[in-house]
């Protein structure tokens, strides 16, 4: 029986089965909350890395000894992945997004190489924990956005925008103007503002002010 397992590869099924269920369970997670890389992506690159993990412990091997090095194929997943993960980082109008997902697939390929180099029980560990941080921090993270705080920021606007226009914009994304000054030059209008709002708003404010014709720049500390 141990002859006929070496032989199919059982342990090796093991390992790939075990990082399509971690990946698995990962990436659904994902799906539901909408993310571009969702189920298959998470399971195909928690297989993948898995598979060239087992690959590279035993490709050095002659006859039960190691003649070269077991980490140089598991190395490059590692520079490997940082590619697939940079492709779902965007930034667009000074916001940068996906850099969860771009997290999500770097910490998947290490949990395929754990299982791959045989350490189930902290690849299993690895992938509970990844859920629940995703799942369940997550919507702390939703209720600490939500929270109120007062930031500074500086908007360039066009040559003679009333202060009125801008809080008006503002206002209609939930955020207050606390304090301002305005300092007038030949090429725009510079408004130094303390604000208040919901945490999550600023972001979108940010976006929405900079699809306005007449404002220039927006920078919020």
């Amino acid at each position: 029986m141990i002859e006929v397992a070496r032989a199919l590869r059982l342990d090796l099924l093991i390992k790939l089965a075990l990082s399509v269920m971690l990946g698995g369970i990962i990436g659904f997670e994902r799906e539901l909350a909408g993310k571009p890389a969702g189920l298959r992506t998470n399971i195909l690159i928690c297989l993948g890395a898995a598979l060239l993990m087992d690959l590279s412990t035993r490709v050095g091997l002659v006859d039960g000894y190691r003649i070269g090095d077991p980490g140089r194929i598991a190395a490059q997943v590692v520079t490997g992945v940082g590619f697939i993960g940079a492709g779902t980082i965007m930034q667009g109008s000074g916001v940068v997004t996906g850099l969860t997902s771009a997290a999500t697939i770097w910490v998947v390929a290490a949990i395929g190489l754990a299982v791959g180099a045989g350490y189930y029980v902290e690849g299993l560990g690895a992938g509970l924990l990844v859920t629940f941080v995703l799942a369940g921090i997550g919507r702390l993270e939703i209720y600490v956005r939500r929270l109120r705080r007062v930031v500074t920021a500086t908007i360039r606007t066009r040559p003679g925008t009333p202060p009125e226009e801008l809080a008006a914009a503002l206002r209609a994304q939930g955020i207050v103007v606390e304090q301002q000054r305005v300092f007038d030059h030949d090429e725009d209008r510079t408004f130094e503002l303390k604000l208040s709002g919901p945490s999550r708003q600023f972001e979108v404010a940010a976006t929405t002010l900079l699809a306005r014709d007449f404002v220039y720049g927006v920078n919020i500390d």
